[in-house]
């Protein structure tokens, strides 16, 4: 008898074992290949792309940002009004750096200097294993030596390139600024409108890195160079900008008004000679202004009521028009209801028959709608569009309100009366500069500008050209209602606009600001007129906000006006028209 135990049968096992394996192996090596395959069909340069990026770098070579210059009438040179200037920026390296409390004790009256807190700049100093804190921007090569002369570890500086405005306040509003963003973007100004091209195109520079991230110069460097920004040549003249606008601001403080507009401008071209708001900001420190509104420039973005400057547009369209002539006359009543509404003159007076010359030369508003009366309400709407009122000037600037003549939409009688004085329609003094312009140009309104030339690394790439936008009266209209404006300034309350030897022609207008939907205490004064008459070399607006001193316009901005157009006559050597009595 066999005492042995028979043993299972093992093998049928063995071969389910070995072929589960197999189909395994089987499986996973199909698998292997699918992601190989995927791999390096589908992903293969999004992963050589990566790998390159261990390997590789492209560097941004910054462009320069183009200047902004402008001139004098009697001299070639250009001076900067926004430029780039080096500069340093002082930063630390915290993991190199011993003894935070230490280090900080002996730089922080530098910094305190530049602005930064003791509790901020001792955060970053305690940073451990950072390698990168700022401490201060644009700072002078001077500003940063006695800090660098400590020779701390881990406190360094490194040279960098700001905007810098050499003038400072001059012109800012027309310049804007260039922010402190990573992208250094225009803002406001020149600087916004123009800001792709002032900033140029980046270069770079593209090619292998060793394992410290530098530049290996043996390897294959792709360049790329980068191209400067344009500079704008400004038409703006710099003595008279510097003569006119301190005239501004000086009678701005002296009468306490909120704030004030001057522009001057070139009749024939419409080029832009000097331009300027008070308050002003330094864009500098643009930063540092209590009130943001303070970027715009309200010779163009804000609108307001112009009031009797008014007056000249409204009888140069009805004298136009053929419907009166300076000699018409009517009975000035001294008011005019319309219903239970009256318009006054000014003055509270009634001056019986009266001249269209006498109109403008007493600043009648019951004068200025009998004459829209004759001109009809569709006739005036028509004209004040041909003047460009209610649509932008098309000034390259940016941020340009267009006015709003919406009133007269409405047909009723009353809108048309207050608009044909100047009231319950709006305008910009730029607007208004340019209307004045047309009356003055032979009846042609041209398109405003300021920039005179655009050159590339010192070349002329563009020129500007002047732009006739329309002829919103004829060259009669034009001389008739220009020796009119120089009676008002002879025998009017324009008379300190006059300049002994010169035939200048203007008008006042002393406008009530609307609060809360009706006529308040505040009132805007402005002047606007050109000469000399038979050849005007300029056309002007001065605006006063709300002077505390003085009445009317007639002892507020007229003196202004008066002392920079005698200025400007000499300035440019004007030869007189006329004897001095």
């Amino acid at each position: 008898m066999n005492n042995r135990r028979s043993l299972p049968n093992a093998k049928p096992n063995l071969d389910k074992r070995l072929h589960y394996l197999m189909i395994g192996l089987f499986l996973f090596g199909a698998l292997l290949a699918g992601r190989l395959a995927w791999l390096q069909l589908w992903s293969g340069r999004e992963l050589s792309a990566n790998a390159a990026k261990q390997y590789s770098t492209v560097r941004t070579l910054p462009a320069e940002r183009g200047q902004i210059l402008y001139g004098e009438a009697k001299s070639q040179d250009l001076y900067p009004l926004a430029a780039s200037r080096a500069f340093q920026h002082l930063y630390a390296v915290p993991r190199d750096i011993e003894n935070a409390s230490t280090t900080l004790a002996q730089i922080y009256p530098w910094l305190e200097i530049f602005g930064l807190e003791r509790e901020t700049a001792f955060i970053r100093l305690s940073k451990a294993n950072d390698i990168y804190e700022p401490l201060a921007h644009k700072l002078t090569d001077e500003q940063v030596k006695p800090i660098l002369d400590l020779k701390f570890p881990g406190i360094a500086a490194e040279g960098e390139t700001w905007r810098y405005y050499p003038e400072k306040e001059t012109l800012s509003h027309v310049i804007g600024f260039v922010d402190g963003s990573d992208e250094r973007k225009g803002q406001y100004g020149l600087e916004g409108y123009y800001d792709k091209e002032l900033r140029g195109q980046d270069g770079i520079i593209e090619g292998d890195v060793d394992i410290s991230g530098r530049l290996i110069q043996t390897g294959a460097l792709k360049r790329v160079e980068s191209e400067a920004g344009i500079d704008l040549i400004l038409t703006v003249d710099r003595v008279l900008q510097s003569f006119a606008c301190g005239q501004l601001e000086e009678q701005a403080a002296k009468l306490g008004a909120d704030g004030g507009d001057l522009i001057i401008i070139e009749p024939k071209t419409g080029a832009i000679l000097t331009m300027c708001s008070v308050p002003e900001f330094d864009p500098n420190n643009y930063n540092k202004v209590e009130d943001i509104s303070v970027y715009l420039n309200s010779n163009l973005a804000l609108a307001y009521e112009p009031g009797s400057i008014f007056k000249p547009i409204t009888m140069a369209a009805a004298i136009d028009a053929g419907k009166v002539n300076p000699n018409t006359t009517y009975i000035d009543t001294g008011e005019i209801k319309f219903g239970s509404f009256t318009i006054k003159n000014s003055d509270n007076e009634a001056h019986g028959e009266t001249t269209m010359i006498g109109v403008l030369e007493k600043s009648l508003n019951t004068g200025a709608w009998f004459a829209e009366q004759q001109l009809g309400n569709a006739g005036f709407k028509k004209y004040l569009e041909k003047f460009g009122f209610g649509r932008l000037t098309g000034i390259a600037l940016g941020n340009e309100a267009a006015g709003n003549i919406s009133a007269l939409n409405k047909d009723r009688d009353i809108y048309y009366a207050t608009a044909s004085f100047g009231q319950g329609i709006t305008a910009t003094p730029l607007q208004m500069v340019m209307a004045y312009g047309a009356l003055a140009n032979g009846g042609q309104l041209l398109k405003p500008y300021i920039v005179k030339e655009k050159r590339q690394n010192g070349q002329v790439i563009e020129q500007a050209k002047t732009e006739v936008l329309g002829n919103p009266v004829s060259l009669r209209t034009s001389t008739i209602i220009s020796g009119m404006l120089v009676s008002v300034v002879r025998e009017g309350h324009a008379k300190r606009a006059a300049v002994p030897g010169y035939r200048i022609g203007a008008k006042t207008g002393t406008a009530q600001v609307a609060e809360g939907g009706q006529y308040g205490e505040k009132t805007i004064h402005s002047v606007t007129g050109y000469g000399p008459i038979d050849n005007p070399a300029f056309a002007m607006i001065v605006k006063l906000n709300d002077p505390k001193a003085g009445r009317f316009a007639e002892s507020t901005a007229v003196p202004v006006f008066g002392q920079v157009a005698k200025f400007l006559l000499q300035y440019y050597e004007i030869a007189p028209d006329e004897e001095v009595k």
